[in-house]
This record gives structure tokens, C-alpha cells and sequence, in this order.
């Protein structure tokens, strides 16, 4: 009889379409602080949702562009792990498309290309006053000084303070974005969700889609997060050894040389 990951490596080799559904967890393996840690240094006292607000940015801007200038640091600082990689490696023999929470560049800079980043990204500003993103991105150096407040850029266009191009509390996902990932969702054969709890809505709507509309939906996660089914599997541990070790079991005619 197979091992639970001998049946999921078995569901990937016959898949044609993938998509890879992925967490904060997946980047709190490569270090990246997720929602629920504390804040530690100088963030310490203060409380994350009262930070990422439209109405923390109107009331001071320099103080949500420092906390998300820091956050910058801390991605700048982290490199992509052994979960990533995997994932990038196969896209290069399955048709995968990334559907990401997270707001870092960690998948990109591990080599996926079809990312849809459901909640935006910290390397793409774009004007509070406008909306435009800038054709020229206004970082300078992605590590902070230790103040907490940084005066944001100006917009080009209309010299409208910048803000963090991400999804806040209260704002909709980006419409665009939302289409592609239903969209994949509904027309994949195997859904990976990796590293999220699945209460975030409505990105966690997306495995949803996709077992509904006839797609096998694999979660790997430290902890039990959903109930396994004919169609349901759990693999229970860290990304950073499940994942490879699934890529693995691909038979060597499916893996790049």
C-alpha cells in the first residue's frame, strides 16, 4: 500500500495543470515573521492591523511606510528555501501556476514566472491618491534605518504620497489578479496549499474552487487543517520537506537534467 506521499507524488506525475496555493507559512520557513508571530525590536508595541489600514496611512503615513520599509528588510534578508525551489523546479516539467498570499518576491526570486499574487506585493507601490503604480521603483536601499518613521515618495504623476502596493484590511483583492486564480483553480487537476491555515477569506476560497470543480487538493502543513477524502490529502510537516521530497518521487523522465 502507498504512503500518503507516494499517493500525492502519484496525483502530481499524471496531473497536466497544478496550481500551488501558498501561505504565510511556506515564507515563515526562509524566516519571514508571519501575522500571528509577535513583533519583536523596535515594532514591538505595536499592533499589526492597526498598521495596515487606509486610516493609519492617512493619519500618519511616515509610520506605516517605516513598518512596511522594515518588512522590506526582513524579506531583502531572506532567501528562498528548499519548498520554493521545488515548486520552481516543477513548473519546468507540469503547466503550475503559483497562487501566493504572500507578499514577498520569494517564489520569483526561486524561479517561478506564473505567480499571481492574491494580496499584492511589497515591490510594487502604487499612489494613494492615483492609484498608478510608478514606472520607477522608489527604493533606494531596502534595508531601514532604526527610526520608525519613513516619509514615503511622492507619486511622478501627481506628487501623491506612495503606498505599500498590498492588500490592507478592509480593500478588496485586486480584480484582475482574483480572475486568474478562480480561473486555474477551476481548470487544474491538483491543488497544492501549502502553509496556510485557510481562514483568510476570500483567497481561501481557491482550494475551495478547485475540489468543487473536480480537482484533487493536497494540504501540506504543519498542523491538521482539513479533514482527508477521496479527494482531500494531508501531508503533515514542513513545506521544505515535503515538497522536494514529493518532486523527488517524480519518475526521472519527468525531472529537467
Amino acid at each position: 500500500m502507498p504512503s500518503p506521499i507516494e499517493t500525492v507524488a502519484a496525483l502530481i506525475r499524471d496531473a497536466k495543470r497544478i496550481v500551488v496555493f501558498t501561505g504565510a507559512g511556506i515564507s515563515a520557513e526562509s524566516g519571514i515573521p508571519t501575522f500571528r508571530d509577535p513583533m519583536t525590536g523596535i515594532w514591538a508595541h505595536h499592533d499589526p492591523e492597526k498598521l495596515e489600514t487606509a486610516d493609519a496611512f492617512r493619519k500618519d503615513a511616515a509610520l506605516v511606510w517605516g513598518w512596511y520599509m522594515w518588512r522590506r528588510a526582513h524579506v531583502a534578508g531572506a532567501v528562498p528555501n528548499a519548498a520554493h525551489l521545488a515548486i520552481a523546479q516543477l513548473a519546468r516539467v507540469r503547466e503550475v501556476t503559483v497562487v501566493t498570499q504572500n507578499i514577498d518576491d520569494l517564489h520569483a526570486r526561486a524561479g517561478s514566472t506564473d505567480v499571481i499574487h492574491l494580496h499584492g506585493s511589497l515591490a510594487q507601490p502604487k499612489c494613494f491618491a492615483c492609484h498608478r503604480t510608478p514606472a520607477a521603483l522608489p527604493f533606494e536601499n531596502p534595508v531601514t534605518s532604526e527610526g520608525l518613521r519613513i516619509e514615503p515618495p511622492r507619486c511622478p504623476r501627481c506628487n501623491g504620497k506612495l503606498r505599500p502596493g498590498v492588500v490592507w484590511f478592509g480593500e478588496n483583492l485586486p480584480a484582475a489578479a482574483w480572475k486568474r486564480a478562480v480561473l486555474a483553480a477551476k481548470e487544474c487537476d491538483v491543488l497544492l496549499s501549502i502553509g496556510t491555515s485557510g481562514v483568510v477569506f476570500p483567497a481561501a476560497e481557491i482550494p475551495i474552487v478547485a475540489h468543487h470543480a473536480g480537482a484533487c487538493v493536497v494540504h501540506i502543513n504543519p498542523a491538521q487543517v482539513a479533514q482527508p477524502s477521496s479527494r482531500e490529502f494531508c501531508l503533515i510537516g514542513r513545506a521544505a520537506e515535503h515538497v522536494p521530497a514529493l518532486v523527488s518521487l517524480l519518475g526521472p523522465a519527468d525531472l529537467p537534467s
